[in-house]
């Protein structure tokens, strides 16, 4: 980064105007600017491996509260037998990579694999508890740790409920941590539980093995809660990575409107995006504002709001040109020492992705609240909006910090 492109950040607030206003961007640039800002903050990959009906979709499903049909529309497919799932499909957070069932008839696995541990960042077997012919799971965990023994293993077991008595329900509070497992579980799902993780004690490798009972059923299924042991699977994975994945996704867990959750995913994914832009060697500001021109568009359709000039003129109005570009100074001034000695693309890469990322958060925060207010017919607080702009500039920054460090190392 230069120290020119840096004073162009003078210059944010009007291209953010003329983005919404006036929107002339070349399609086929901005395109290959967001090519590249992908490729420098890659989508981390969760690879879910096991037997069909194992209950790899309900996992998927539960961790992004994308409904089944959307899910099963959305995966593309990456090798003959394997499929990906990215989340939020246009601005993805985090991608999902399904291999075919293992253990089907006439179906060798070992393209598929291959090709899969070269694009994973945590491994999940997933496998229901009932079906006691794991085999094919067993098989290819041992030959995948065989060659990374340093790759840690979440292993999911599904379908608690099968192994219910008859008018048995969830043991509450979730039990299944402990080892041995307690006599409130009933017998035979204990014994069932038990027997498959006594047969992967012996696999390969020196990381942890990680393994967690979930019950992930549809709420007329009868059995409460529904979502019985994610909140223990998600535990797991962040305990595993430092993704931070269940912020990215679910956002704050107080926040149970469907309206702002779908809104929290694709704000943090264009965030995200923006803040790849801000990382390339030359911050572009008319592509970095395309893209919040984006988000802010989204939200609009996603509350059902007309997003016309009139709209965008009192959105503008209302969030104020200065709270902005008053964030960037105060950023520059703290980094400004470090910075000007060690000028290169390394730290300028960092100002520039987390700048660009936590404006992007926070405009898109600030929408949420009003497009929420219009939705209902209620006054936007002119106070209330800015007071949100602020708190989540320091919460979008923090959300981009694991990331922006992770891809740092």
């Amino acid at each position: 980064m230069k120290l020119s492109d840096l004073k162009n950040w003078t210059n944010y607030w009007e291209q953010l105007r003329t983005a919404l206003l006036e929107p002339r961007v070349d399609e086929n640039l901005l395109e290959a600017s967001l090519r590249e800002a992908r490729a420098k903050m890659p989508v981390p990959v969760l690879w879910l491996l096991g037997k069909t009906q194992a209950g790899k979709t309900s996992i998927i499903r539960a961790l992004t509260g994308s409904a089944a049909a959307e899910i099963g529309n959305g995966f593309q497919p990456c090798t003959r037998n394997s499929r990906f799932y990215d989340f939020p499909a246009d601005i993805p957070i985090v991608r999902f990579l399904d291999t075919r069932g293992l253990g089907e008839v006439a179906y060798d696995p070992g393209d598929d694999i291959q090709y899969c541990e070269s694009q994973a960042h945590l491994l999940v077997a997933v496998m229901k508890v009932a079906d006691i012919n794991q085999a094919a799971v067993f098989e290819v965990l041992h030959a995948i740790r065989q060659r990374h023994p340093e790759w840690p293993v979440l292993i999911v077991q599904t379908g608690l409920h099968e192994l219910y008595p008859n008018g048995h329900g969830h043991v509450h509070p979730w039990p299944y941590e402990d080892d041995p497992l307690p006599e409130t579980v009933p017998l035979d799902l204990r014994r069932a539980l038990q027997a498959q993780r006594d047969a992967l004690k012996k696999l390969p490798g020196f990381a942890p093995m990680h393994w967690v009972a979930v019950d992930l059923t549809l709420p007329e299924d009868g059995f409460e809660p529904h979502d019985f042991g994610l909140e223990a699977l998600w535990q797991a994975i962040e305990s595993l990575t430092s993704l931070g994945l269940q912020h990215q996704l679910s956002g704050d867990k107080e926040v149970h409107d469907l309206y702002a959750r779908a809104a929290h995913q694709h704000i943090v994914g264009y965030s995200l995006t923006a803040a790849g832009l801000g990382a390339l060697p030359v911050v572009d500001l008319v592509a970095v504002s395309a893209v919040q021109a984006k988000l802010l568009h989204s939200l609009a359709l996603l509350y059902g709001q007309y997003w016309d000039r009139s709209t965008i003129t009192e959105f503008l109005g209302l969030v104020g040109a200065g709270i902005a570009s008053g964030f960037l100074t105060r950023v520059l001034s703290r980094a400004v020492v470090k910075v000007i000695p060690f000028w290169g693309q390394t730290i300028g890469a960092v100002w520039g992705a987390s700048s660009s990322g936590a404006t992007t958060y926070a405009l898109g925060k600030a929408a949420i609240y009003f497009f929420a207010r219009r939705k209902d017919g209620l006054k936007v607080d002119q106070k209330t909006l800015r007071r949100i702009y602020a708190q989540e500039l320091e919460q979008g920054t923090s959300l981009l910090k694991e990331r922006l460090r992770s891809q740092s190392k």
